[in-house]
């Protein structure tokens, strides 16, 4: 690497650590937004006056709005009763009484949040604003259709309501179909409920309420039926006559003992309660971790950084792309998978084979309760007494014959509950929008620091997890289980909530196929070696050196933490953005760091103790400093996923694996192997374990997130990390006394007094890049001041004092 190529990274990577904010040259794109959306306030503000002024004065300016516009201007007699005068009353009459009628309000907040969003760049209250505005739209056009139907048919005086529009468009529709046209009114207002908002079906609470009704129980009056429904939410109903719609939750079944065999003795069936929050249930779902307190730093009321902050203001790491726009929601589909399509009898079957297949072994049950997820269904029984849980906990095999069906799970006991589980896979499975997490309140109200989402719990919540506080996830799956739209989903999740300033990610990806989607994101999100060819590392070899120089950027960042006095990246962060921290001394704001492996085994097959020693020493140290790894293997054998490993990753994922030895490696228990497939996967954080179904998103949503955040303007170039060359370092022993640095004696004295060989040291003491410590730390091992290169560990300093340095330093000048 020429010394004309290090200088330009190195102002490059200081350009980004700049203090103060720069002054923009010429007029930029966001001061016209900004102009635009002034504008549009103005606008707001004049509709909204004039039109709720018409309310009240539009009769008194009847005989004005009769002329046009000029004339009625040149009028000195008559005064407009309008707020704003004539060109309020001539405004508000064309979209009230012209077209829209009172409807036409619902311009007002459109124009508002588009106002909002061009001037602050962001949305008001985190809506979509394209998607709110073309359902305002629709209702505007829509109550303007349907008052004006009444207006139309009874013949009032009231054209201000509907608006020119909606009476003509009746006049119309009543010439074709007379009051029919009513129907057609509805029939409009259906479709869009189905395809805009969603509807997919009516509830089958209601219908199961009829059943009831409908059912033979007369010694029950139908009052005491609806008090009963209105109360407990249940329903005791013969089998017979359950509808077969897609069920939804929140019946109770009381089922006929079989009369099959008329030998054995008639024991009454318990009755099944279907958990009607597993249904209707969407709220955030945390990981249960043991979190630290965050300690309060000593932060030192200087004079100086006081001044810096009252003129700057606190420092932001997003000024440089102060104009970058979160990819917006509407690139992803809604794969909807039209819910969950659980019927009553597949509800009712499951539970009849369950308790007979447990009396065949002479096990009683007192209560069994169903809830219903998205791919399986838990089923949750309470034994009699006496019964051993290690004895049902071996009829896996026997229920699921009976049930004939894949993936049967027994869970005995239930964490934290008296009852033993059953899960038991959906016949039809609902497919998990990414769309639908992503907007829901979980996720766009998350305060985590790295959220990511994982999937739907059997109750349907939606589970965002805290990477940062996890603090590195290890995942694992046979091939086409899921693994790789499971980490697209996780790097997603972020790319959606955190800004290029904030996060970098480090990619490596063995197969070169996976990620190869985020080399469009390069020059915003990637971290990559400074003599890298590409920002996705796909070489093994560069695989170490990236492993390798993360190692050496975790022990500088510790350095920067150590010197600032905090003990973690957020301590740090936040003060260097108070201005406590100054950049001159080597101090920059640190962005988080995730580390994602596609592919471990291919790497601890080529490489082993040199990958597995630099992922272990992160896994352990650098949690604090802000690097967190994403790890994924098809293969959890335990000489890929070694014990110093798998000691480091508390949170562990995985998809459906072909035997139960693979699922002990990755969970330490058994049940990975009983998975259906297709992202269906168990997450154990500690002792707790969760299954999830994970969100589906397609390749083509993937590339269009990243096409959005590639084609804005990004940094100059990829987050660099520190150089890390290895068996390619240059050979320091061609000394050559007549090349070196201007700083080579100041630094050698440096290292001699500290007796610290460390590039960080001479970054951090003489206030310069690494590349340029790199260098001198060369020309220092070919000096004889320090010892080769070892790692991540200081080099060693082979002058004990400063006397036999001058000696040595008096010689190189010869």
């Amino acid at each position: 690497m020429s010394n004309t190529f290090r200088k330009k990274k190195k102002s490059t990577t200081r350009s980004r650590q700049t203090v103060a904010p720069q002054k923009s040259q010429g007029i930029s794109k966001e001061q016209v937004s900004m102009v635009i959306g002034f504008l549009f306030l103005i606008i707001t503000a004049l509709l909204a006056i004039s039109f709720v002024s018409y309310l009240f004065t539009g009769e008194a300016d009847q005989d004005m709005v009769q002329n046009n516009f000029r004339s009625a201007v040149s009028n000195d007699d008559k005064k407009a009763a309008n707020s704003l005068g004539v060109f309020g009353a001539f405004i508000s009459h064309w979209f009230i009484f012209k077209w829209f009628g009172v409807a036409a309000l619902g311009w007002i907040p459109i124009l508002f949040f588009t106002a909002f969003r061009l001037v602050t760049n962001s949305d008001l209250l985190k809506i979509d604003l394209n998607r709110w505005a073309k359902g305002t739209l629709f209702y505007v056009l829509f109550i303007s259709l349907f008052t004006g139907f009444f207006v139309y048919q009874f013949d009032l005086n009231a054209g201000k309501i509907c608006g020119g529009i909606g009476f003509r468009l009746n006049e119309l529709l009543d010439h074709v179909l007379g009051w029919g046209s009513f129907l057609i009114i509805l029939g409009i207002l259906f479709i869009w409920l189905v395809f805009f908002h969603g509807l997919t079906e009516i509830d089958d609470y209601v219908f199961a309420r009829f059943f009831k009704e409908k059912s033979n129980q007369d010694d029950i009056s139908t009052a005491k039926i609806k008090e009963e429904i209105r109360s407990e939410r249940q329903v005791e109903a013969e089998p017979t006559s359950l509808p077969k719609e897609p069920f939804k939750g929140g019946v109770e079944f009381s089922i006929d003992q079989p009369v099959a065999n008329e030998s054995k003795p008639k024991i009454e069936m318990p009755s099944l309660e279907i958990d009607e929050a597993s249904v209707s249930k969407t709220v955030e779902s945390e990981v249960k971790l043991e979190i630290e307190e965050e300690a309060t730093s000593f932060l030192p009321d200087e004079d100086e950084t006081d001044q810096l902050l009252e003129e700057f203001g606190p420092y932001d790491p997003k000024l440089d792309l102060s104009g970058y726009q979160y990819p917006p929601i509407s690139i992803m589909q809604e794969h909807r998978g039209g819910g969950s399509k659980v019927t009553a009898d597949e509800l009712e079957a499951n539970k009849i084979n369950i308790v007979e297949t447990m009396r065949n072994f002479s096990i009683g049950i007192t209560s069994i309760k169903a809830t219903i997820g998205p791919t399986v269904t838990l089923y949750e029984i309470v034994p009699e007494a006496g019964v051993r849980i290690s004895k049902i906990k071996n009829l896996e095999d026997d229920i699921a014959l009976n049930l004939a069906a894949l993936g049967i799970r027994i869970i005995a006991p239930m964490p934290g509950k008296g009852t033993i589980g059953i899960e038991v896979p959906n016949k039809n499975r609902e497919m998990v929008s990414m769309k639908t997490v992503l907007e829901s309140d979980s996720f766009q109200n998350s305060k985590y620091e790295l959220p990511i989402i994982l999937g739907k719990t059997i109750a349907n919540e939606i589970f965002v997890a805290d990477l940062a506080k996890m603090p590195h996830l290890l995942m694992a799956g046979a091939t086409g289980q899921g693994k790789s739209v499971g980490i697209n989903v996780i790097l997603a999740s972020l790319l959606y909530k955190k800004h290029p300033a904030e996060v970098k990610f480090v990619m490596v990806d063995p197969k070169k196929v996976e990620l190869s989607l985020f080399n469009k994101i390069e020059r915003h999100f990637l971290a990559t070696l400074p003599n890298a060819e590409d920002a996705i590392i796909t070489d093994t070899k560069k695989v170490i050196y990236t492993l390798n120089s993360l190692c050496i950027e975790m022990d500088a960042r510790y350095d920067l933490l150590k010197d600032a006095g905090v003990r973690n990246i957020r301590e740090y962060n936040a003060k260097f953005t108070k201005r406590k921290l100054s950049p001159e001394k080597g101090n920059r704001y640190l962005p988080y760091i995730v580390l994602v492996i596609d592919e471990l085994a291919d790497l601890m097959m080529t490489a082993g103790k040199e990958v597995e020693q630099p992922i272990a020493r992160l896994a352990q140290l650098a949690r604090a400093i802000g690097i967190h790894l994403i790890v994924a293997t098809q293969r959890p054998s335990v000489n890929v996923i070694t014990g110093i490993i798998k000691a480091n990753f508390p949170a562990r994922l995985s998809f459906k694996v072909t035997a139960k030895v693979d699922s002990r490696t990755i969970l330490d228990t058994g049940g990975a192997e009983q998975l259906v497939g297709n992202g269906d996967m168990l997450l154990a954080v500690g002792s707790d374990m969760v299954r999830l179904q994970c969100p589906f998103v397609d390749t083509p949503e993937v590339e269009g997130v990243c096409d959005f955040i590639g084609s804005q303007r990004g940094y100059d170039s990829a987050y660099m990390l520190p150089e890390f060359y290895g068996d390619d370092e240059p050979d320091s022993l061609d000394f050559d006394p007549s090349d070196l640095d201007v700083k080579f004696e100041e630094a050698a004295r440096l290292l001699v007094t500290f007796q610290q060989g460390s590039t960080s040291l001479i970054q951090r003491k003489m206030k310069l890049g690494y590349n340029r410590a790199g260098r001198i730390i060369d020309q220092l091992e070919g000096a004889g001041i320090v010892g080769p290169f070892e790692g991540s560990k200081a080099r060693e300093v082979l002058i004990q004092d400063l006397d036999h340095l001058n000696e040595i330093l008096e010689n190189i000048r010869k």
